[in-house]
């Protein structure tokens, strides 16, 4: 199993029970900002290590708003993961975009209500990170092509707006969000997709539309039941998919996430709080060597 990790998947903790992972490790990491969700889980795919993190902790026992997205992003920073995908169930707000579908959109909508904690920095550290466009561009055009090879009718683009949750939107919610021209809507793509940018991280959302929210009057609301059915029929297509695109990945990455932190301290570097350079300097020894 080669060292370095080529991949992270956030995901349901069923994603991993793939026959085709080998050498399966279990890692208990801690961060600067408290334990992920999970223990991770790392294996060998098809070569290539890849590793695990179930997003709402094992057996789903954590809300959207209590996951600690920071550090789970810092985990997987941790092991050196250059690349993340995460799948998440989502709903429809286009008539196109059928339950049963994935969706892999280029843009995301923040509409949580401030509880999450949303940034690695603060504590005397300014950082002004470019999320013009949120997803790595490279990084969609191979999962749409690791998703498309499965069968599965896939599309590409569109708006991911998240919303707090846990409940599910009235229906004046949901017909606002498709007049604002929102694609889907999901409870964590938010603030999990500006974590790894701060981390240099890629990363992209897999949607897997599980239904119409609530505002097509001629399909029934959304609940519990219908998103977990969809979901079941889709985690072979998600397994076969990331071992797709394991086979997609370049050795090295072309874009730009890699240097995403380059020119966006704008903290005086003799003014950073020692704690703060301490706490973080698995982001900033790059940019300000001690």
């Amino acid at each position: 199993m080669t060292s370095t990790p080529v991949l992270g998947v956030i995901g349901g903790s069923g994603l991993y029970s793939m026959s085709t992972l080998q050498e399966v490790e279990t890692l208990d990491i801690d961060t600067p900002f408290g334990k992920p969700s999970a223990p991770l889980i790392s294996g060998n795919l098809n070569g290539k290590r890849v590793v695990f993190l179930a997003r709402h902790g094992i057996g789903h026992t954590i809300m959207p708003t209590e996951v600690n997205y920071r550090a789970n992003i810092f985990a997987l920073k941790t092991l050196g993961v250059p690349q993340v995908v995460s799948i998440s169930a989502c709903g429809s707000l286009r008539e196109d975009y059928a339950p049963g579908n994935i969706v892999i959109p280029d843009q995301v909508f923040d509409f949580t209500r401030g509880r999450r904690a949303a940034t690695f920095f603060g504590e005397g550290l300014v950082v002004h990170t470019g999320t013009a466009n949120p997803y790595c561009e490279d990084l969609t055009a191979r999962v749409y092509q690791a998703v498309s090879q499965t069968g599965v009718v896939t599309h590409a683009g569109g708006t991911l707006i998240t919303v707090e949750g846990p409940r599910f939107s009235t229906k004046a919610e949901s017909n606002l969000f498709r007049a604002w021209g929102m694609s889907a809507i999901g409870m964590t793509a938010c603030p999990e997709v500006f974590l790894a940018r701060e981390a240099e991280m890629c990363y992209v959302t897999m949607a897997h539309i599980t239904d119409y929210d609530v505002w097509r009057s001629s399909t029934e609301p959304v609940s519990v039941e219908m998103v977990v059915q969809t979901l079941n029929k889709n985690t072979h297509a998600a397994q076969q998919a990331i071992e797709n695109l394991v086979e997609l990945l370049p050795e090295s990455r072309t874009c730009s996430c890699g240097d995403a932190l380059k020119d966006t301290i704008i903290t005086d570097p003799g003014r950073i709080p020692t704690d703060t350079r301490r706490k973080l300097r698995l982001l900033l020894d790059k940019y300000l060597p001690s």
